[in-house]
């Protein structure tokens, strides 16, 4: 494991910006465009909303009703399918190398295609570009347990950093008290929160995180209208191209629960924020919900993180029958 010589501050940024949605390479093409605005503005961690790369489809139905579904929804499906990267793949190599390009940890979105199911991903790529790791959502809401599926244990990925361990929980994840736990366990100091949740009340919950868990929640959500769309799929949302389907809402908070930068709701914007990290340690003196301030003789959480498979291989040595034993043993004796 790389050890890191923390530094006391840096400034972060949160984009908030509409996807290209059903169109990857466009999204790439943008977040790099992004990445390398933030990084003008002084940024070296660099947080992206949910879905940011094939998008959200806020809005689209897939043509489904209980006990039926049409043509038109299975080909939309079949688009959005079709827009999600591999991991690896050729889209994380580009943002990997916009990362690299401007010296930056940047946090991303994704909708991540293995075989015929799509996730909803974040990735941690380093300041040299390179892919440090990833979580898939543990529990898609509602409608999206139809087009994603679900994460497990294995990603409950935190990085280190000079900035200390960087972590990613997604939208309504962080409405899962004992995730939230799990991610406070590992230490984490830059907690992020992309999401697709634009209302006013998020950002109690984001307060309430950072203040739960002594740490800095940089949160982004998307600003999206209606035209953004392509054309080939129905959007049930908006009466007119110009509505906005998400608003933002896009903010960093500190450890204590002031809001340092936004909520930022009617446009696209990259929000900035000068961290002062030694305020982790502050906020640990009254409070460490995994630590001082916890009670393993009442309460415990266990946590799964290994891989869980619907079809699991196993290479089984080869083992001799007692017969064949028997017969080894009488050739022996014979000799």
């Amino acid at each position: 494991m790389t050890t890191h010589k923390h530094n006391t501050s840096v400034r972060a940024a949160v984009v908030q910006a509409g996807a290209v949605p059903f169109d990857s390479e466009a999204c790439v093409d943008k977040a790099a465009r992004l990445i390398a605005d933030a990084s003008a503005l002084g940024a070296k961690v660099i947080v992206f909303p949910e879905a940011f790369i094939a998008g959200y489809p806020k809005g689209v139905n897939y043509g489904l009703v209980v006990g039926a579904r049409d043509p038109a929804g299975r080909e939309e499906f079949r688009l959005y399918l079709e827009a999600a990267i591999e991991v690896p793949g050729a889209q994380t190599q580009r943002l990997g190398e916009a990362a690299a390009a401007h010296g930056v940890y940047v946090v991303m979105g994704v909708i991540e295609r293995e075989a015929g199911t799509c996730y909803c991903t974040v990735l941690f790529f380093g300041q040299d570009g390179s892919l440090l790791g990833k979580h898939r959502k543990l529990m898609p809401t509602v409608m999206e347990r139809v087009i994603w599926g679900f994460g497990d244990g294995s990603t409950l990925t935190v990085i280190d950093s000079p900035y200390g361990r960087i972590g990613s929980v997604i939208c309504w994840e962080n409405y899962m008290p004992m995730l939230r736990m799990a991610m406070y366990s590992k230490n984490v100091a830059l907690y992020c929160a992309p999401t697709a949740d634009d209302r006013d009340t998020w950002i109690a919950s984001m307060q309430h995180i950072a203040l739960e868990g002594r740490c800095f929640v940089l949160t982004a959500c998307q600003f999206l209208r209606k035209k953004d769309f392509p054309d080939t799929v129905r959007v049930s949302l908006g009466d007119s191209p110009e509505a906005v389907l998400m608003r933002g809402g896009s903010a960093i908070v500190n450890p204590l629960g002031q809001v340092l930068a936004g909520p930022n709701f009617g446009s696209e914007t990259i929000l900035t924020a000068d961290l002062d990290l030694n305020d982790i340690g502050r906020g640990k003196f009254d409070f460490d919900v995994s630590g001082h301030y916890s009670r393993p003789d009442v309460f415990q959480l266990n946590v799964n993180e290994a891989p869980m498979k619907a079809v699991q291989t196993k290479t089984w040595l080869k083992l001799r029958l007692p017969c064949q034993a028997y017969n080894l043993e009488k050739s022996k004796v014979a000799k």
